[in-house]
């Protein structure tokens, strides 16, 4: 993964959206963005949450055990979703780690046009639900999460989580 800077994009919103708000000193350490890229397959999965996790260990972004796992529960749906319904016209696909000094946020980037929307509870049905966990997840977390078309007509689908910093013993 390749360190962009404070990229363009989705940012949660509220005091720390703004892409240039920053202490007195500059950015933390552990700020920045940063994007890989991956065919649109199953085994890119797992990859892109590995990848996500030692992202923010590598970092020393201060999240809480719970933040995180929520975070990697949203790329896995989100990845996932790319591989199962945009892989026939977007063989790859783009995850972006976004850290600001109170935020998180992970997006998936595809080229297919459909904009998905979060379908209800059917307990009939086996899956179908991904967006609609990580929209509960981004709410319970106190984050959002939207669905945005990009300028070559795909679309991005991003969840941001505040960080909840760890309490130093």
């Amino acid at each position: 993964m390749d360190n962009h800077g404070r990229g363009p994009g989705p940012r949660p919103e509220g005091p720390a959206a703004a892409p240039d708000e920053t202490g007195p000193t500059g950015p933390l350490p552990y700020e920045g963005v940063w994007r890989f890229t991956a065919p649109a397959v199953d085994v890119s999965v797992p990859q892109a949450r590995h990848a996500v996790r030692d992202l923010l260990l590598r970092q020393g972004v201060p999240v809480s055990d719970e933040v995180t796992q929520g975070l990697l529960l949203i790329v896995s749906e989100l990845v996932t979703n790319a591989v199962r319904h945009a892989a026939l016209l977007s063989p790859m696909l783009a995850v972006e780690v976004a850290v600001g000094p109170e935020w998180v946020r992970v997006s998936v980037e595809d080229n297919h046009p459909y904009r998905p929307t979060a379908l209800e509870a059917d307990h009939g049905r086996t899956g179908g639900r991904g967006l609609l966990l990580v929209r509960e997840i981004a709410r319970e977390a106190g984050g959002a999460c939207d669905v945005a078309h990009t300028a070559s007509g795909g679309k991005v689908i991003w969840a941001a989580l505040p960080l909840k910093h760890a309490q130093l013993p």
